[in-house]
């Protein structure tokens, strides 16, 4: 059996079929990276696991999970300037809690270089919304390469390492969900590392590095003379390339995703446009681009999420006086969304209907049911939200945060209503308690992102004596994004470390009212929410319960495992379905008579459930009739 982490250490040429996010690594390696940092969050969490499948002594580079995105940012910035070439990654909305660092990036001398690599998310498949971050990239003066396929990812993080390298200036490198986790064979070249040379060297002569006043204005100037020959630069480059079909009539200009949805949905057509296919998307490739609208009497600019491309191409257009129609987004629903070959489809019908037929919607006999989105069976948010929701009046007022437990503001729990980002959850609790004295206002949030955004609010929170109650949900990982490890754990992702416990840090913030409990502990777990709750201060419930999905793995590995379940005593159920409508776990399966079931497959015998019983049905397998365990 191949192992990921002695296939990207070859030394020679090789190809295999791997992930947008392994071939990245690969990348990494060849160009000579040394510093890579993170923090975890979708569509790019498989890049730290590529990078993990490297026994950290064979790793040619230093890598770790920040605290959060803005840190790992700043991390990498000064190992550049060190003389190191670095690397940080994150996904889209990431770039919202960097970019204090971020936009300032570009103004600085980076004499190592520094690739960004942006996990952006078109369809919002696992994030709050789906922030179109070139934005980003056009206020920082900040070139963006953005790749089609798993090939291109490796090919264009080399480039972007070697133009940071040469300009000394940071490169982005834009994913988007996609091209992260599509597969395909990969030829890959041969790795040759001469010995690092780690000599720290920081000058400040390389600078100015600090950005005030007159010298702020110098760095804009020296920011816009490289992105100028970062065009110059992107006017040659091979990556962009043009594929002519001799039609002189239509013309189509596209990056990323929607070039390959678009190749497939020409595909056999039998008149295909001329496609220009950018890998530089800012700053674009001007003359490359009036040449291309120049030899044709329409184009169409084919691009997910917003108008940025549209928008300039548009202005070239209009400056160079060019007799040409340019098509871009037409409605809403051009705005919205991954461009999927059915979605470019009926873009390009909307626009040349003699192109390509619009796609005919076939009539769905028997639709599948919904399958919303759930917590893990044996999951202790389930159980402390089943426990909370006792504990509270329908009309008080609960707050989200990011996490898994975001999942509680769905039936039956509906704790969270509201949401926002990461740590929000205290200071918008706060907000919602300003001149409220009729409704108790309960904020949520995870371990994970206590130690990334949280102790702001909470400090806020303490000091301008705001009476809230944060319910910590303590799983003692990350685990929506894969189990990595917190500054709480013990670990990091190269080796034990000291816990910072997060009692510890709320005692240090000045919090007086800390409270604690398992999850599975329900009764106790509520009473101690009424109780917080009635204090006129602010007050913590840590509600702890290890992520069951990690645990369970971990027993599974152990030689002596046992599946376990639950069971239903039917002789005793009397149909209340108070497990099915109010408890909740997955692995219950009502049928149209009523009866409940236990689904074996899904059930892990936790047994968060049997407490939940106003009957007693609910017993482990072979305890029936013994009134459940507790």
């Amino acid at each position: 059996m191949k192992k990921m982490g002695t296939m990207l250490l070859r030394r020679e040429p090789f190809s295999e079929i791997v992930m947008g996010n392994t071939a990245i690594v690969r990348a990494m390696v060849e160009a000579g990276t040394r510093v890579v940092t993170s923090y975890p969050g979708s569509p790019t969490p498989e890049i730290a696991t590529a990078i993990g499948a490297i026994p950290t002594a064979e790793r040619p580079f230093y890598f770790e999970f920040s605290t959060n995105e803005k840190v790992a940012t700043e991390l990498a910035y000064g190992a550049a300037l060190n003389g190191h070439l670095s690397t940080v990654f994150f996904k889209s909305v990431g770039l919202n809690v960097a970019a204090d660092t971020f936009v300032q990036l570009s103004l600085m001398n980076i004499i190592g270089g520094m690739v960004v690599v942006l996990g952006d998310d078109p369809g919002a498949n696992s994030s709050q919304n789906e922030q179109d971050n070139r934005h980003y990239a056009m206020l920082s003066y900040t070139p963006v390469l953005e790749p089609a396929d798993p090939e291109e990812v490796y090919h264009y993080y080399i480039e972007a390492a070697g133009l940071s390298r040469q300009l000394k200036m940071p490169v982005i490198l834009r994913l988007t969900t996609h091209v992260c986790h599509a597969k395909q064979k990969v030829a890959f070249g041969a790795w040759n590392p001469d010995p690092p040379d780690d000599t720290p060297r920081f000058d400040p002569a390389n600078g100015p590095y600090i950005p005030l006043t007159s010298m702020a204005l110098e760095q804009k100037r020296m920011a816009l003379e490289r992105l100028e020959k970062v065009r110059r630069h992107a006017e040659k480059s091979p990556l962009n390339r043009q594929i002519d079909n001799g039609n002189a009539q239509w013309g189509i200009i596209t990056m990323g995703l929607p070039f390959l949805s678009l190749m497939e949905v020409v595909h056999g057509a039998a008149t295909r446009p001329d496609i220009l296919k950018l890998a530089y998307v800012h700053p674009l490739p001007r003359q490359t681009i009036v040449d291309f609208l120049a030899a044709h009497q329409a184009v169409k600019i084919l691009e997910e999420l917003d108008d940025v491309l549209e928008t300039q191409i548009k202005a070239i257009a209009f400056d160079e006086s060019l007799p040409v129609t340019i098509i871009g987004k037409t409605g809403p629903s051009d705005w919205v969304g991954e461009y999927t070959p059915d979605k470019v489809r009926q873009t390009l019908a909307a626009s040349w209907p003699d192109l390509v037929p619009a796609f005919k919607a076939v009539a769905i006999v028997d639709p599948a049911p919904p399958r919303p989105a759930q917590m893990c069976p044996g999951c202790g948010h389930r159980s402390a939200f089943f426990a909370i929701k006792q504990a509270l009046s329908a009309t008080d007022i609960t707050v989200a945060d990011i996490g898994c437990h975001t999942l509680g503001y769905q039936p039956p729990y509906e704790m969270g209503q509201l949401l926002m980002c990461m740590g929000a959850s205290t200071a918008m609790g706060s907000g919602l308690r300003l001149f409220n004295t009729q409704r108790k206002v309960v904020a949520f949030m995870g371990d994970s992102t206590f130690f990334h955004a949280a102790l702001p609010g909470i400090v806020n929170a303490v000091f301008n004596q705001h009476p809230i109650t944060l319910i910590l949900m303590e799983n003692g990982t990350t685990a929506m994004t894969g189990h990595q490890d917190h500054a709480a754990t013990g670990h990091n992702v190269n080796q034990a470390t000291d816990k910072i416990p997060v009692r510890q840090v709320l005692e240090g913030l000045g919090v007086k009212h800390i409270f604690e409990v398992d999850t599975y502990q329900q009764a106790k777990l509520a009473g101690l929410v009424t109780e917080a709750t009635a204090i006129d201060e602010f007050s913590v419930v840590i509600a702890r319960h290890p992520c069951m999905l990690k645990f369970t793995r971990g027993q599974r590995r152990k030689a002596d495992y046992r599946q376990q379940h639950v069971e239903i005593d039917q002789t005793v159920c009397d149909r209340l379905h108070t497990c099915v409508e109010h408890f909740g776990c997955p692995t219950f399966t009502r049928d149209a008579q009523g009866n409940v079931t236990i689904n074996t497959d899904l059930c892990i015998g936790d047994g968060s459930c049997i407490q939940t019983c106003p009957t007693k049905a609910i017993a482990p397998v072979g305890k029936k009739g013994k009134g459940g365990a507790r």
